[in-house]
């Protein structure tokens, strides 16, 4: 089902729903996009050109996605959250609301953003992570709750980030430390 502003040579896959039928806010996707089957988009959801999603994927409602993004199979982008351009969400990551994204930013598979300090025992404001430009996020990583990583920062896979990371710096471990970039990390993505 699609009720979407769809950009020139979109291709929207069968069983990929786009917008919501009768919603006056209809989502907006760019030029050259490929949203392949079982993919979910909302309504209100406002995305660049050259978009392209795994199977599966879910975007929510009030998200503002840029140029040349990737949102990988099983992924979960939870809604009120901004994307930057040429940014790569791998397989099963997950991005809460109140996450912001800058970029040419990585996050590898089953990277788990989290928005809520004290998961329903406190009621508090939620308040996701913030992945400055060129931040890569390895494999099963944890970022908490209101946590910057800084620009072209490197957080390991597996690593539980607790505190912000520098710009230029590497975080390894549970919780993570803060380590000097190795000579091979240093530098920006290119995505």
């Amino acid at each position: 089902m699609t009720s979407a502003e769809l950009g020139p040579d979109v291709e929207v896959q069968g069983g990929a729903t786009v917008g919501t039928p009768g919603d006056d806010d209809l989502p907006e996707i760019g030029a050259d996009a490929t949203i392949r089957s079982g993919t979910i988009i909302y309504s209100d959801v406002k995305i660049g050109d050259r978009f392209q999603t795994g199977h599966n994927a879910l975007v929510r409602e009030e998200t503002v996605i840029g140029d040349d993004v990737v949102v990988g199979t099983n992924t979960v982008v939870d809604g009120t959250t901004t994307i930057g351009d040429e940014v790569s969400l791998q397989t099963g990551v997950y991005v809460p609301p109140y996450t912001e994204i800058g970029d040419q930013v990585f996050l590898g598979p089953h990277a788990v953003c989290t928005n809520d300090p004290y998961p329903i025992r406190r009621d508090v404001d939620l308040v996701g992570p913030t992945l400055e430009d060129h931040a890569s996020i390895g494999a099963n990583a944890v970022l908490l709750p209101g946590v910057t990583v800084g620009e072209g920062s490197f957080v390991a896979a597996g690593a539980v980030v607790t505190e912000d990371v520098p710009p230029g710096t590497l975080a390894v471990g549970a919780p993570a430390t803060h380590e000097p970039l190795p000579e091979p990390l240093d530098g920006q993505n290119m995505i």
